[in-house]
Formats: structure tokens, sequence, C-alpha cells
């Protein structure tokens, strides 16, 4: 038995006594930065507890800067704050692709649907949308009023999709977009952009064409999506030139 990753038998929260037992490692100097940890399976092992209790455990090791999870490679002690930016946006930036992976899900369908069902009425309420954002586009732009206006455009198209599967998913979309819309329109050029994107969209869905609608909708989401991980991956690089 490595005495390093003998069993943990003391009182508490098994993940918290995990978390104790690899913070005293470190400071101790019995685990240096950089050093690999055991597998999952065998870390466990060693110190007699479960993996999800050690899965935990890990995930608070590396909110705290303690350890840095690389994907495909294992959990490595960190080396300062500087791995902890560098874990945290590796993280966001998996967090950004699922996001707008779901918006493509969502959006693309509901803009095709808007266009092949819209009345008069609702393309008139759209273009008030658009308008409306228009107008908070003027300079200075209030970036936390312009992403409530972009998000209610994108979500008045999912009302008019008429799908009531899309409308069961409101309020997770509502989610979804505030986040991206705060990711998103503070990029030097994203507002341009969503300015001639919004209206592609909206010519599409009011000349009441589904394909051409389907395709804005998915060119727009797309370069949010660019936008967003290239300025992760920025931040990310600043941070390695700086290491």
């Amino acid at each position: 038995m490595d005495p390093l990753w003998s069993p943990i038998k003391e009182a508490g929260s098994l993940a918290d006594r995990i978390v104790a037992r690899i913070e005293e490692l470190i400071v101790a100097e019995q685990l240096q930065p950089g050093d690999r940890l055991p597998a999952e399976r065998e870390m466990a092992r060693l110190l007699g507890v479960s993996r999800p209790a050690l899965r935990e455990a890990v995930k608070t090791l590396e909110a705290h800067g303690r350890v840095v999870v690389k994907h495909g490679q294992g959990v490595f002690v960190g080396e300062g704050e500087g791995d902890t930016i560098r874990s945290r946006l590796a993280h966001l930036e998996v967090s950004l692709a699922e996001l707008f992976a779901m918006r493509q899900v969502l959006e693309v369908p509901a803009a095709a649907w808007a266009a092949a069902n819209a009345t008069p009425e609702e393309i008139d309420s759209l273009r008030a949308a658009f308008e409306a954002e228009e107008e908070a586009r003027r300079e200075p732009i209030d970036f936390d009023t312009l992403g409530r206006l972009d998000a209610a455009f994108h979500l008045r198209i999912v009302e008019m999709a008429k799908n009531r599967f899309l409308l069961q998913t409101l309020g997770i979309l509502q989610e979804m977009l505030a986040s991206g819309m705060d990711t998103t329109l503070a990029i030097p050029g994203r507002v341009q952009q969503s300015r001639h994107d919004h209206r592609v969209l909206f010519e599409a869905i009011r000349s009441r064409d589904p394909e051409a609608a389907r395709a804005a909708a998915a060119a727009h989401i797309l370069g949010a999506r660019e936008a967003a991980l290239t300025r992760v991956r920025e931040h990310a690089e600043a941070l390695g030139s700086e290491g």
C-alpha cells in the first residue's frame, strides 16, 4: 500500500475528507505542482472511497485552483492562479460549444416554421422587435438593454413557430440566449454583424421563405459561436504566453 494514498478514515463528509487529504499532501509538498494524480479508479481504491465522492472532491479542488483537469490526460496538481484561470477558460469553451449547439437545434427549425406560419400581425410584431434593437444599437450602447432586446427578437421567432415543444422549452432558451448575448455582443464587430444577420433573418421570415430563414438562423448562430470561442481561446493563449 502506497503510504501517500492510505485509506481515509476520518469523520465528516467523504468528499470534504478527500479534499482535505489532497490539500494536506500539496501543502506538505508531498505532491508537487504539475504532478499527475493516480487515475480515478486507482485513487478511489487507494483511498478506500467511492468514485462519485472522488469526482465531487476533484471538482471542489479544481474550483479552488488546487488541481487542473486535462481531459484525456488526467488530473494534475495546479501551479497557481494562472492554472485556475486557464482551467476555467477551458471549461467555458466546452460550455459555449454546447450552448450554441443547442441554439442550433432549437432556433434553426424555429426560424423555418416561423416563416411558414407567420401571420401579418406576427410579422409586424417581429418588425417592431427588430426596430427596437436598431434603436438600442445607437451609440453609446447599453449592452444590457441590447442583450435583452436581442434575446426578445429570437424568442419572438420561437413563439411564431407555433411548436408546442419549443414553447415548453422557452424558459431554458431564455437562459441560453441571455448567456449567449452576454458572451458575444461586446465583441468588436459583433453589434454590426448581428444587425446584418437579424435583418436577413427578418426579411426571410417576412417573405415567408422557410429555407432562407433556416439558412439565416444557422449562419447567425454559427457566427456568434465562432466569435465567442475565438475570444475564449485568445484569453487562454494570452495566459499561456504569460506563464
